[in-house]
């Protein structure tokens, strides 16, 4: 049985241009998205000098780029899984729980597992960070099936081949007090350059204004979350307070979705806590892989990797903060049906 996976092992076809991959991100873009940039609304980023509001999300420049040609050129398998989040909402225990799930017919859970080698985002590669960035076309005809990928695209934004095959989304997202919580924190870490960090109460401002990475946090959350509701075979939506509580019945309900249902052999030889354990937020924290590295451009692998706690929110947020979030939420996603825990267990 094989010990280790490159999910990387893919032809890439660069294009052509003189920039250094160290040089600042406008340096990067095309004439055809510097052009792009011309014609969209515009406003001070959390980490960049700015976010652009592109195809009604805001993103950054050199991410619209990506995107761009991941819209363009990738095409989808019917037995593609593509797991989508917004940022800070579980994305990488997400990618590990999938991949450990996928492959453990053909990694063994007990030693030698790629997931103590190598960090989720390798196994699982972004879209917009890492197959079609830096102005790249990967060839991904030689990656085993079931393909795994992850994004941060809201669901409207997705290729048309995703959306009009049978390949099966996966959808996870925070509530949203943890997640402002959590990508301030995140976006305070990353090396900004020159760029001094946010205040809390500035960056709480644009978030409530729907200003963050990928966001407003509310139409991406209800684009999948309606999808979920209409098409339940195609989309899985799952809550991050709900994988926290039942970690054991959720993975269970995530391996039937992907078609790799357990055994009643694999429930009795403790195979999904095995998988529960391997990806924990606990145990993914002390590996040596994820302390070093960047597994994602400008993102050390150390960063992702902070609390994992429900209601941290609590030691951060007023009281004035948490009832002008409280009403945002109610504002947009009330009458929806999607609720959110905010408070850990042992604070209830």
């Amino acid at each position: 049985m094989p010990s280790s996976i490159n999910t990387t092992s893919m032809t890439i076809t660069h294009y052509p241009n003189n920039q250094s991959s160290n040089g600042g991100e406008e340096e990067e873009l095309s004439h055809e998205c510097k052009e792009l940039l011309l014609s969209l609304p515009k406003e001070k980023g959390w980490r960049t000098s700015h976010l652009y509001k592109y195809q009604e999300f805001w993103c950054q420049a050199i991410e619209i780029q990506s995107i761009v040609s991941f819209q363009r050129h990738f095409q989808a398998s019917d037995n593609d899984v593509v797991l989508a989040t917004i940022p800070k909402s579980g994305t990488t225990w997400l990618k590990a729980l999938a991949f450990a799930i996928v492959n453990r017919k053909r990694f063994a859970l007990e030693n030698n597992h790629p997931l103590l080698t190598s960090n989720p985002h390798d196994l699982v590669p972004f879209f917009e960070y890492k197959l079609y960035a830096n102005r790249q076309l990967p060839d991904l005809s030689n990656l085993p099936h079931p393909r795994l990928f992850g994004t941060h695209l809201p669901f409207p934004s997705l290729p048309n081949s995703i959306k009009k095959s049978s390949c099966q989304v996966v959808y996870i997202c925070r509530n949203p007090f943890d997640t402002f919580i959590s990508s301030w924190h995140f976006l305070n870490k990353v090396d900004p350059g020159s760029k001094a960090p946010m205040s809390l109460d500035e960056a709480f401002e644009m978030y409530c204004k729907g200003v963050i990475g990928f966001g407003p946090f509310w139409d991406h959350m209800l684009g999948y979350w309606k999808e979920s509701i209409e098409r339940p075979h195609k989309v899985l939506f799952l809550k991050y307070e709900d994988l926290k509580e039942d970690v054991t019945f959720h993975l269970k309900k995530l391996a039937e979705f992907l078609g790799f249902p357990f055994s009643l052999e694999e429930e009795r030889a403790g195979d999904v806590e095995k998988i529960a354990k391997l990806c924990s937020f606990e145990n993914m924290k002390e590996l040596e892989v994820n302390k070093a590295g960047k597994s994602i451009k400008y993102f050390e692998n150390k960063t992702l990797f902070r609390k994992g706690e429900v209601g941290d929110w609590v030691n951060y947020l007023t009281p004035r903060m948490v009832e002008q979030l409280a009403k945002v939420v109610e504002e947009k996603l009330g009458g929806s049906g999607l609720s959110f825990k905010v408070f850990s267990l042992d604070k209830e």
